[in-house]
């Protein structure tokens, strides 16, 4: 079996998620699964084949279980006592848009690939984004 190139300029859409009540794993892993393009029929696990997405409403996700109260986000800047933490919800209220951010891109390679892909994801805070010339396509919303 040979391997499979996309011919010619890969056509790259847009899509519009709103995240307002969503479970913040299960967006993630719809997310990661576009930007990856694995859900185009050209997916090839080598080349950058995803979509474009746009991610609204990130200050009203949501997690399940307890982890609202036990979850902390880790920051270690190299240097002896240089370790700070953040509660789930205090960087809920400061920067929603980077614990989507995150979620997304831990479930991308780590690697030149995976931040190419993680390029093409704009997440933002509340429901108006810059991107309507793009035209981008909604999105249902990801099953609970």
């Amino acid at each position: 079996m040979s391997t499979y190139f996309p011919k010619g300029e890969i056509a790259r859409k847009w899509f519009v998620i709103d995240a307002d009540g969503q479970i913040l794993g299960r967006l993630a892993s719809r997310v990661a699964r576009i930007l990856s393009g694995k859900d185009s029929p050209k997916y090839t696990p080598f080349m950058d084949t995803g979509d474009h997405v746009i991610v609204i409403n990130a200050a009203k996700i949501h997690i399940s279980g307890l982890k609202a109260d036990n979850k902390v986000y880790y920051n270690y800047s190299g240097y002896p006592g240089g370790m700070k933490s953040e509660e789930y919800k205090k960087r809920l209220v400061r920067k929603p848009e980077r614990i989507v951010e995150e979620a997304i891109t831990g479930m991308l390679p780590h690697t030149k690939l995976g931040r190419a892909m993680a390029g093409k994801l704009k997440v933002y805070r509340d429901d108006k984004h810059p991107h309507s010339a793009q035209k981008p396509e909604a999105l249902a919303a990801v099953a609970k």
